[in-house]
């Protein structure tokens, strides 16, 4: 079993059924392979997370097949299936369940008036009876059964407890409340699963799960509104919150939400937080759903500092910008970003981080050219080394060359021709002339000729931003590259010699 930050609560313990194998894979596009699913049952499994829903075996044969599989490897978990409240449906999810070691049947009808009469076309009697049957017959399988009343929280409520309570007596387990539709809000949810508690008599005899969707942002602050209000002892959630729709609970965020807040909770949750990250990001991949930067607890950015102000916080004291830290879940470190809002604290701590050793004089006016590059374009930590690159010899090997003129032609019988002429430091001209090839190789030949050696141009780009070049490129000297030196002018030629120029002193001064 995998071991690392679990919640700080002495209290209960918290069930979590984890449903991105069923739930999850019905989010539009998403369609995972059977090893994809095994990998991350495996994953689930590590974590030490209770239940994980596999599928829904009468869906198809696949779902079938995989939460057979599932079941045969998958040992320290309950492996549950989902189930229509109809003898098939069950049949096919106590066949499919059969290696498991411990085995949960999940069944379910709606009980909402517009589902009862628009979607089932029936009546709540029958209804009634359905699910009745449905949990006695299930029980014959297995001595774990779970029953959800689909959108429970647009259901009346009187119908539904007297619903709750007849399965109760049949032998369900689990009563899952459901928010659907993701139709309810904090206090209205937390409200709705004590009354059902409240209102049946043989409660006290199952747990009872949430299960919460997010179409209106809503999913975690109605799953947490139903643990602490309403008594809930199991909550349903996908990793990374994918599922129908706008998705489902996030797990990682409702583990990290109960974690934080653990004082407000009498319940914990025994998931590896430490494994949250690995988790998302191997749904990220076998579901095709890319993580938005901004996605709390582990999008790119939920340790990313920016702003001057809070890196010079969050260098001084993590606490000041962090309630949580960014190794309990798996990342390495928090991150700080420079930009043009960054201060000197961050810089200078960039510098340190890089393992650059400046004087006091020395930091203060690279800051000044890297707030001016800030202003331009992202930066990047290449950016950073090509600054302090930058060498202070005001000797002519080390000045760049200016470019004077060039010419350049072609024609479909001769093959291009091209002039290039340079202003040398010491105000001299120096001229190069080339055949069949491009202008900017043309361009480097001439600057390679005037240092006297051999480099090689790998890469190159040139973003116009803000009526202003900016140059990246890579050279290739004695089998060392040198990347991404960023310069800025108004014209890409002139971009281009100058960048070239530059790093190919930058280069010649960090290896000779």
């Amino acid at each position: 079993m995998g071991k690392g930050v679990v919640s700080h609560s002495m209290g209960k313990s918290l069930i979590i059924l984890d449903t991105t194998l069923r739930d999850g894979e019905q989010a539009p596009g998403v369609l995972m392979s059977p090893n994809e699913k095994i990998a991350i049952a495996r994953k689930l499994e590590l974590m030490n997370v209770n239940i994980i829903e596999a599928g829904f075996a009468a869906s198809s044969a696949a779902d079938f097949k995989s939460i057979n599989s599932i079941s045969s490897v998958v040992k320290d978990c309950t492996i549950c299936s989902l189930a229509r409240a109809n003898r098939s449906d069950i049949e096919l999810a106590s066949e499919a369940l059969k290696p498991a070691s411990r085995s949960r049947i999940h069944t379910f009808i709606a009980t909402s008036e517009i589902h009862i009469r628009n979607k089932l076309r029936t009546s709540p009697e029958q209804v009634y009876e359905t699910a009745k049957a449905a949990v006695r017959f299930a029980r014959k399988f297995t001595d774990d059964v779970e029953f959800s009343p689909e959108d429970c929280s647009r259901s009346n409520i009187d119908f539904l407890s007297s619903l709750l309570e007849c399965v109760i007596t049949e032998g369900a387990n689990t009563i899952n409340i459901t928010d659907t539709v993701g139709f309810e809000t904090p206090g209205s949810f937390g409200s709705l699963v004590k009354r059902i508690k409240e209102n049946i008599p043989n409660s006290d005899k199952v747990v009872f799960s949430v299960h919460c969707h997010n179409d209106l942002g809503l999913a975690v602050a109605n799953t947490l509104s139903g643990i602490k209000q309403g008594g809930a002892r199991q909550v349903e959630c996908t990793v990374n919150g994918i599922g129908e729709r706008s998705g489902n609970a996030p797990l990682e965020e409702v583990v990290m939400a109960l974690n934080t807040k653990h004082h407000l909770f009498d319940i914990c949750s025994q998931v590896d937080t430490k494994q949250l990250l690995s988790l998302s990001a191997l749904v990220s991949k076998c579901s095709g759903l890319t993580i938005h930067p901004t996605k709390p607890i582990v999008g790119q950015n939920a340790f990313a500092h920016a702003s001057g102000i809070h890196q010079d916080g969050i260098l001084k004291c993590r606490e000041t910008y962090e309630i949580m830290n960014a190794k309990d879940i798996g990342w390495k470190k928090n991150n700080i970003v420079l930009g043009k809002l960054s201060g000197s604290s961050a810089f200078k701590y960039k510098l340190k981080e890089l393992n650059v050793r400046l004087n006091k004089a020395r930091v203060i006016d690279l800051f000044h050219s890297f707030k001016h590059l800030a202003s331009i374009h992202n930066i990047t930590n290449s950016d950073i080394n090509a600054l302090t690159l930058t060498s202070t010899d005001h000797s002519i090997a080390n000045k760049p060359i200016s470019l004077a003129q060039f010419y350049f032609c072609y024609s479909f019988n001769h093959g291009s021709y091209s002039r290039t002429t340079f202003i040398l430091p010491n105000g001299s001209s120096l001229s190069n002339e080339s055949f069949n090839q491009s202008s900017l190789t043309s361009i480097a030949a001439c600057i390679n000729s005037f240092h006297s050696l051999e480099a090689q141009l790998k890469t190159y780009s040139c973003l116009l931003k803000e009526q202003t070049y900016i140059t990246n490129l890579v050279i290739k000297k004695n089998r060392l590259e040198q990347t991404e030196h960023s310069i800025k002018t108004k014209d890409i030629i002139q971009a281009f010699t100058t960048a070239y120029s530059s790093s190919l002193i930058n280069s010649i001064n960090r290896y000779g």
